[in-house]
């Protein structure tokens, strides 16, 4: 790690959340119970061989302790309180030192805010239903985001249980219907039927039958039998998880029973030690991955976006599925990066690009307003539901890392990672970007005054005046 590292907070939030005290915990560093209390008050930061003892006796990846982990807390903050921000002295750097060191505080400043401004567009009545629902925190579907996002996109115990219920069936690439289709029947007396029309799916529990669509490709009706597999072996489980975060009964707790059902089915399919190691074997070729497991490209990327497990860590990347329109219906991330929720994303992020050229890979090195960099992979792949006419649905599926990751892809082959005139500056979406001169701003910036001018024009389609 360059330079010193005051990292008191996370280190006092993993002693808490192993219900350690502060002499077992020092006992096991190797260090005094008051070296421990100074370094859990930023007295002392944190040092290189603390941090590989943390490491090595927790499972920590290093970046849990860098100010990278802050990223998108910071960011969140900025966007939620860019109003407030403009009308005060407190600057970038304050909230920063604020998430890093004191994250709990970060996120209930966050959370009041958020709540704040849904009951001002409430009471305004000035913003639609489909408004609210992209800008607010308190839409069950980007309650589900962060549900994951907090957990870096893996669920340990979910994990694990179904890679131990894949070594009982033997899942195998290219036998995965069969083993699945057997134990649905032997252990649950569910049998399989087919069905027309628009379901890609129905579980009737009185005949115990699972129907499944017609148009679904072999890797597809493994992932929906495999989700009720979960649903049936593990159900309290799934509760369980999901009531961690949410009432039971709410809408939030369905959303993230069955997000985690599905996290389940994709572990089932994809057993995390043998995907680890052909992922790490092909350096993230996803073409390879998809030929030898037989699974759609969009499946096999979000397994890869998955693989978190202590001491046994993949590339740790972000993972989104976007339409034409900019919507994103998926949006996960293993590392800092940041989605708004302020409405749209950067236009000139390369998942844009994969539209104009679809099955094709493309590549991209992109670097945030902050400074960090990404080495980006993009394709548009399309869905039918059935013959000519029928409509379809196309998406461009995009997974990124951090480029100190890069070297571990194949994407990386040829790519001189260190020239800064290869790499494209992105933002986090037009309103809450910080890049004033991007000439592709779609909307103007957030908190900020335009400059206008009848008698002069510019090419940055909303110029600001300078700050006072």
């Amino acid at each position: 790690m360059a330079g010193k590292t005051y990292a008191g907070a996370r280190l006092r939030r993993l002693r808490e959340e192993r219900r350690m005290s502060q002499a077992q915990l020092a006992r096991v560093l190797g260090i005094s119970p008051s070296y421990l209390n100074q370094m859990e008050h930023d007295s002392r930061p944190l040092t290189v061989p603390v941090l590989l003892r943390l490491t090595e006796a927790f499972g920590v990846d290093p970046g849990f302790f860098s100010e990278r982990d802050t990223t998108r807390l910071v960011a969140d903050l900025r966007e939620a309180l860019t109003q407030e921000l403009a009308e005060s002295r407190v600057s970038p750097a304050d909230l920063a030192d604020v998430a890093g060191r004191m994250p709990a505080v970060a996120q209930v400043l966050l959370d009041l805010a958020r709540r704040n401004q849904l009951l001002s567009e409430r009471l305004a009545g000035a913003t639609d239903a489909r408004e609210r629902d992209r800008t607010t925190a308190l839409s069950p579907h980007e309650e589900m985001r962060d549900f994951f996002y907090r957990r870096q996109n893996y669920l340990h115990d979910t994990d694990v249980a179904a890679e131990r219920l894949a070594g009982e069936l033997g899942i195998r690439p290219g036998e995965v219907l069969g083993a699945l289709t057997a134990r649905l029947a032997d252990t649950h007396g569910v049998r399989l039927a087919a069905q027309a029309g628009d379901q890609l799916h129905r579980y009737d529990d009185m005949t115990r039958t699972l129907h499944l669509s017609t148009h679904l490709r072999p890797g597809q009706r493994a992932f929906r039998m495999a989700t009720q597999l979960a649903l049936l072996e593990h159900g309290e489980d799934l509760d369980r998880q999901a009531a961690e975060d949410f009432p039971t009964g709410s809408p939030t707790h369905a959303l993230a029973r069955i997000g985690a059902a599905h996290y389940f089915a994709a572990a089932l399919i994809l057993p995390y030690t043998a995907f680890h190691a052909a992922a790490e074997e092909f350096r993230y070729d996803i073409e390879r991955l998809t030929d030898r497991y037989g699974l759609g490209y969009e499946t096999v990327c979000h397994r890869l976006s998955t693989l978190q497990r202590p001491r046994l860590r993949g590339v740790p990347f972000s993972f989104v599925r976007v339409d034409r329109a900019g919507n994103m219906s998926k949006r996960q991330s293993a590392t800092g990066f940041h989605f708004s929720r302020a409405g749209g994303t950067c236009p000139l992020w390369n998942v844009y690009e994969a539209f104009a050229a679809p099955g094709r890979i493309h590549l991209q090195v992109a670097e945030m307003p902050d400074g960090q960099r990404y080495l980006w992979t993009a394709r548009a792949v399309t869905r039918h539901r059935g013959g000519w006419g029928e409509p379809g649905k196309t998406y461009a599926i995009g997974l990124g890392c951090e480029i100190r990751h890069a070297h571990r892809l194949v994407y990386s082959d040829g790519l001189d990672l260190a020239n800064d005139s290869a790499v494209t500056a992105i933002g986090m979406g037009c309103r809450v970007c910080e890049r004033l001169e991007c000439p592709q701003r779609a909307a103007p910036p957030l908190g900020r005054s335009l400059r206008i001018d009848q008698n002069s024009s510019t090419f940055v389609p909303y110029p600001v005046t300078d700050p006072s």
